[in-house]
């Protein structure tokens, strides 16, 4: 029982200070050091999709104080805390009921493209119209490590991974802001893509500006393997504590 309790020590130990390592944390843009230059990036508009609650207003220079456009309106779209919550839904088939006018196809359009739909409807009745469309439910999920997960609803429709990842709480020290994954629905099929947040290279990312309904995914890093094991590690301790306590009593009392 000797030999058992002199080899137990050293092993508690050497397992205690192994499970201590941590690895460094990545910070964002570690090779952007240019601080004079500037850097482009592309906004692709995006596409209206089914589920889309849209907003879309229309005005005209109709002389009557306004009461032809508010036919082609939503009644609470004149202003008040209620337009936030009701809007045009783009049903499963892809199309809006537009008062006084009838379905109008929505889905695979850009915002610009379907208020040039509409515009073309209600010319004959409205004098110079103008239209307005935006997206009232764009939302982002936020998985993995991330301060805050799950869905973030935007009040606008540009917003980039960075902006996401700071309105999640940040990634945490357990997160690899090297290997974030996006998942996006493009015409029915699921596509991926990997971004780097620690390199400039995010900038050219096709993910960069995230679209609706866009789901990130922040994988863990080594240190979240080795918190777990290090808590197994700790339990391990304890328990070889124990034995080593009961050995040496053990040889004490007998």
């Amino acid at each position: 029982m000797k030999i058992l309790a002199i080899l137990v020590l050293p092993i508690l130990v050497i397992t205690l200070f192994s499970s201590c390592r941590s690895q460094k944390p990545l910070g964002y843009l570690e090779d952007f050091s240019d601080t004079s230059g500037k850097v482009h990036v592309k906004y692709p508009e995006p596409v209206i999709q089914k589920n889309d609650v849209l907003s879309i207003i229309v005005y005209s220079d109709a002389i009557d104080g306004g009461a032809t456009d508010a036919m082609y309106n939503l009644a609470n779209f004149g202003g008040g805390s209620s337009t936030s919550t009701q809007g045009f839904l783009v049903d499963y088939e892809g199309y809006i009921q537009y008062p006084r006018v009838g379905k109008v196809k929505a889905e695979g359009l850009t915002k610009p493209q379907l208020a040039e739909e509409i515009k073309k409807k209600v010319t004959g009745p409205l004098q110079n119209p103008s239209v307005l469309v935006r997206v009232i439910n764009f939302k982002v999920t936020m998985l993995g490590e991330v301060s805050r997960a799950g869905p973030i609803t935007l009040p606008s429709e540009k917003v980039t991974i960075l902006e996401a990842i700071g309105l999640a709480g940040d990634v945490t020290v357990y997160g690899k802001k090297d290997d974030i994954v996006v998942l996006r629905e493009v015409d029915g099929a699921v596509e991926h893509g990997k971004v780097d947040l620690t390199s400039k290279d995010v900038f050219d990312s096709p993910y960069y500006f995230l679209r609706q309904n866009d789901v990130v995914l922040v994988n863990p890093n080594k240190n979240k393997a080795r918190l777990s094991d290090q808590v197994f590690n700790q339990r391990l301790g304890i328990a070889f504590s124990i034995i080593n306590t009961i050995a040496l009593l053990y040889n004490i009392f007998q």
